[in-house]
């Protein structure tokens, strides 16, 4: 059989025209963009992904959400009930990485399957970017308390200049990987992974050491305020997994034939041990020292000559994770429809995000900035979560890349004037729902009915998730799809 050449697509780094994308090196810069990527450049195995996730949750953010736990009224043991649950949500990210190797396309264009050519666009804009975006500039915040701290012992004064100094030096680190794209963060992740564990490992044994294991609340929550705390910090730990609604980009170079189950294993067990370990120490830690001041707090039980490594460590766990973030951000939004290189997308979102770093830190209250973010964007991200892995499941795991790469007219994904009507609708509906439930900046009239408890997490996903389904159960691409298993 005759072989057929890839043309280069106009997504992809290369200029019309030249020779198209060689296979990738952790040495140079990323040649594809959103555009599809042909069988003959796919390699690698699932198990390759769990180092990608784990180096991407021992973080600082992680200690701080833990930790936030305890001082939001829960016992010791309640807030690592809630850690675990929270975190079985990874298992839903594990099953949005099973669409890259089914596409060979990132999520950023699988999700034209959900919304239309045109109408992905506008998921992009806010569920891709805008939530990316957000959460760079939180984990930014994050590693540049941590930064903060690591210069003053130096004896260099962390005044303005300094601190926007080193948010801007810790971005630049952060969007290099970006930039370089996936195949040095498939290479730079394990090692890191290894040097984030042995960190933590000693912080672990500092943390259990000093822990009361027996705490309890001065006033320990019952009834409806102890639910509602609970529903409301489960939520706050779920947004993490929620918002990756984009691990098809870091697995879609894996063959097309890779395990469905092992990508689903590998990715969620990557992020679920480690941002379990790493949020139950900060529970932990919560029970003995003041966590309301994480940095300074930790240093009063850290042994003196780790203080600066264990410092080091906050700040490459964050790069690590954000890496991931402003890498999808960018893909975001060259699909948002923008025909610039992913580089130059990359470099922009990195550019915004420091700036709604800078406000966060130096404007508003940090810790209350984390809470509220986190839990007023679960109200559209766990929407986009449940509609994302119900076409998965409708379509039994099958997505033609190419007619999804296909943004004329004339493509099955075009739908009604670009727009999956359904697929809008479902989400729409579910997003509607969450917010009605919702119980953060504002009190919605469930939340309100039911004595402030905040359902918008569960309500938000199964509105979504059923409407989906029902809408879409007769669709002709699904059809064709289902067909094909």
């Amino acid at each position: 059989m005759a072989s057929t050449i890839e043309k280069p697509h106009p997504d992809a780094e290369e200029a019309p025209g030249e020779t198209p994308p060689a296979a990738e090196s952790a040495r140079r810069i990323e040649a594809h963009g959103i555009d599809h990527i042909p069988d003959s450049e796919r390699h690698g195995r699932p198990r390759d992904l769990f180092s990608v996730w784990s180096a991407a949750n021992v973080n600082y953010l992680s200690l701080v959400i833990g930790g936030a736990l305890v001082l939001m009224g829960l016992n010791l043991w309640q807030a690592v009930a809630v850690i675990v649950i929270g975190n079985l949500f990874w298992l839903f990210t594990g099953l949005l990485a099973t669409s890259g190797p089914a596409a060979g396309a990132p999520s950023e264009v699988v999700t034209r399957a959900l919304y239309g050519v045109i109408g992905n666009r506008v998921n992009n804009a806010i569920g891709g970017w805008f939530v990316s975006v957000c959460y760079f500039a939180l984990n930014l915040a994050a590693a540049a308390t941590a930064a903060f701290a690591l210069v003053e012992k130096t004896g260099i004064g962390a005044t303005t200049p300094v601190k926007v100094a080193v948010i801007v030096v810790i971005a630049a680190l952060t969007l290099a990987i970006s930039v370089y794209g996936h195949a040095l963060i498939m290479k730079l992740y394990l090692p890191i992974t290894l040097a984030l564990t042995a960190a933590f490992a000693v912080l672990a044994v500092a943390v259990i050491g000093h822990a009361d294991f027996s705490y309890q609340p001065a006033e320990p929550l019952s009834g409806v305020e102890l639910w509602a705390v609970l529903i409301a910090g489960t939520t706050m730990i779920a947004s993490g997994p929620l918002s990756y609604t984009t691990s098809a980009d870091f697995s879609r170079y894996l063959p097309a034939d890779s395990s469905r189950k092992a990508i689903v294993g590998w990715t969620a067990s990557g992020a679920f041990v480690p941002s379990v370990i790493t949020c139950s120490l900060g529970a932990f830690a919560a029970t003995a020292i003041d966590m309301s001041d994480p940095q300074t707090a930790l240093q009063t039980i850290l042994p003196g000559w780790f203080t600066p490594i264990f410092l080091i460590a906050l700040v490459v766990g964050t790069i690590a994770i954000n890496a991931l973030t402003a890498y999808s951000a960018g893909l975001a939004l060259q699909a948002v429809g923008l025909r610039i290189r992913r580089t130059v997308s990359v470099l922009f979102d990195g550019a915004v995000s420091v700036a709604l770093t800078l406000y966060g830190l130096l404007v508003s209250n940090f810790l209350d900035t984390v809470s509220n973010a986190l839990q007023v964007i679960v109200v559209l991200i766990g929407p986009l979560m449940a509609v994302y892995a119900t076409d998965i499941v409708l379509r039994r795991f099958r997505y033609d890349g190419r007619a999804l790469s296909d943004e004329t007219p004339g493509s099955p994904f075009w739908y009604t004037g670009g727009v999956n009507r359904s697929g809008a609708v479902a989400l729409l509906a579910g997003v509607a729902a969450a917010a009605l439930s919702v119980n953060t900046l504002y009190t919605g009239p469930v939340a309100t009915a039911l004595g402030g408890v905040d359902i918008s997490l569960p309500a938000g996903m199964a509105v979504s998730s059923v409407l989906y389904a029902v809408l879409m159960r007769r669709d002709r691409t699904v059809l064709a799809a289902r067909a094909q298993a």
